[in-house]
């Protein structure tokens, strides 16, 4: 049968060269600051080396799962999340638009903490911060963040100029495209990470008190297993360390050619997440050890997790560690290259929705979302409060928004319009490694349950107690206001037409005949699909089987 001539297409969509640089790309969007300073104390408070088993099994029974749940969707229909969402079904376009404004709302924040990576890479030359752990904590609070409370527009001159380099950087990678932008700039920082890295944890290795720190990491506590809750932060640290449910894999794979290994780059991805989260663990714990056992003050039950390991702890640490000052600018940079990478991967979801729905260029999209986004983080962040919304709307960003649409996405596509077995057939005609009733399973029973129960629990406990607290006028505005404003902005975009999809390449949109895309595939359109020129939300459902 010969293929129509398409038309109405333009422009195809861009692509990385091949699956290598996807890979790369996946995997420094999947490592980040949380990988360095939020696994080493998950686990630590978590029964330690017994938290490994249910890790293990939340990464396989969930974590990869969920990377082939989300490569399925952006790959079999060729766009950003709101626009495969949408080819899904026209009522599911707004759960890619949440997906896209809580990827806004990440990168707002996120940036900031690369702001003040720049500067402790800078400040580890001197070692300004002190020479004590009660030191540097009043160092990064008050000399260096200025913190306040409440509301406030009192900008930190240091910061907002750096955060301002950080955007112009990150906007200047996008700019360049997804090959010669996301994928050479993956190619680059990934193997640097990991080379630098490495001989941090080689260092650490050597430093007296070591050990003592690897055995409060590694001894088990094998009664903890019996526990729920250690259950929930497993699989809850596999959600948050591997870029799923909130556009990021699922943007990233629509730029795959459409004869890739899907599940095969997903075990890459997933199992080298983990081993970098391992041996993140290892280093922090042993350099730790090493602190703990210095003059510097400090105690393990003072240590904790997050922006107060990197920007607390780290910088006593330099200052008691023979050359300190050079692993410190090595450490900061690891932490700039790691989060530079995902910060790139979640701003190209915004930008990639907003080219598909206007139908611009790559530069014009990049410009119309990037430079209001970056307006919206220099005005907010680098404030005397910025502290202060960073941990509220990262709270509320990750155990309400991305958990709570991971939820919606996986009952909706599960359960709504059943296309369990449809993105199973398209995973297995393109990879290597087959999934079967196993991922069905995953994906329809047991990850849906544990989303659940974290979502309720997290829910209840933003109720019934102020987070950290935080005055209620102030969590009314960076955390639930903010999520109420996801809500109704989703709506908004999903009601707004579309003008750019039918330039596309993939999968038709709303204005195109969606016999063109079976065509392009080599496969029989249903008879409903022929020569229709309505909408997509019956063709992909259909089961569709390869011309004879």
């Amino acid at each position: 049968m010969t293929a129509p001539a398409a038309t109405g297409r333009t422009r195809r969509r861009e692509g990385f060269s091949g699956r290598s640089v996807f890979v790369f790309a996946a995997i420094g969007s999947a490592i980040g600051l949380g990988n360095i300073w939020r696994f080493p104390f998950v686990a630590y408070d978590n029964g330690g080396g017994a938290f490994l088993i249910p890790y293990l099994i939340a990464l396989l029974s969930a974590g990869i799962p969920l990377l082939f749940f989300d490569y399925a969707i952006g790959h079999r229909f060729r766009g950003s999340a709101p626009l495969s969402f949408r080819r899904m079904n026209r009522f599911a376009e707004p759960i890619g638009w949440i997906q896209v404004l809580v990827s806004f709302v990440i990168a707002v924040y996120y940036a900031v903490i690369l702001a003040w990576a720049a500067s402790y890479a800078w400040f580890s030359l001197d070692e300004r911060w002190g020479s004590t752990y009660e030191e540097t904590a009043t160092f990064f609070t008050e000399d260096f963040l200025q913190a306040g409370s409440g509301f406030g527009f009192d900008f930190v001159p240091l910061i907002t100029v750096i955060l301002v380099v950080v955007w112009l950087f990150t906007l200047g990678i996008l700019l360049a495209g997804v090959q010669k932008g996301i994928g050479r700039t993956a190619l680059l920082f990934i193997p640097l990470l990991v080379v630098l890295f490495v001989s941090l944890v080689i260092r650490s290795l050597f430093l007296e008190g070591a050990t003592d720190g690897l055995n409060n990491f590694f001894t088990p506590d094998w009664g903890v297993l019996t526990e729920p809750g250690v259950w929930i932060a497993a699989y809850g640290q596999i959600f948050f360390s591997l870029s799923v449910g909130f556009g990021i894999m699922l943007t990233y794979s629509s730029y795959l050619k459409r004869k890739s290994n899907l599940t095969s780059s997903g075990l890459v991805v997933g199992f080298s997440n983990s081993a970098f989260e391992v041996l993140a663990g290892i280093g922090v714990f042993a350099t730790l050890g090493f602190l703990v056992s210095s003059a510097a003050g400090a105690g393990w039950d003072d240590i904790g997790g997050g922006p107060g390991l990197a920007f607390i702890a780290f910088p006593a640490l330099v200052s008691q560690m023979p050359g300190g000052p050079i692993w410190g600018v090595v450490f900061f940079t690891c932490l700039i290259l790691a989060g530079l990478t995902s910060l790139i991967s979640i701003v190209e979801v915004v930008i990639a929705s907003f080219q598909d729905k206007v139908g611009v260029s790559r530069i014009a999209a990049t410009l119309g979302v990037g430079v209001p986004m970056a307006a919206v983080s220099i005005l907010l962040m680098p404030t005397e409060t910025g502290l202060q919304n960073l941990d509220i709307m990262d709270k509320f960003a990750n155990s309400i928004g991305i958990v709570g649409i991971a939820l919606v996405a996986l009952i909706v596509v599960m359960f709504a319009m059943r296309l369990g077995p449809t993105l199973r057939d398209h995973l297995n005609s393109v990879s290597s490694f087959k999934v079967g009733p196993v991922w069905i399973v995953c994906m329809a029973v047991i990850t849906p349950i544990v989303l659940a129960y974290s979502l309720f629990g997290e829910v209840r406990s933003l109720i019934s107690e102020p987070y950290e607290g935080y005055d209620a006028a102030v969590l009314g505005v960076w955390g639930w206001g903010m999520i109420g404003a996801i809500l109704v902005l989703s709506v908004i975009l999903s009601l707004l037409p579309w003008r750019g999809a039918s330039q596309l390449d993939g999968p038709p949109a709303a204005d195109d005949d969606p016999s063109d895309y079976f065509y392009e595939e080599g496969l029989t359109p249903p008879a409903d699909a022929r020569g229709t020129g309505t909408g997509t939300d019956a063709s992909p459902t259909t089961d569709i089987k390869k011309e004879g």
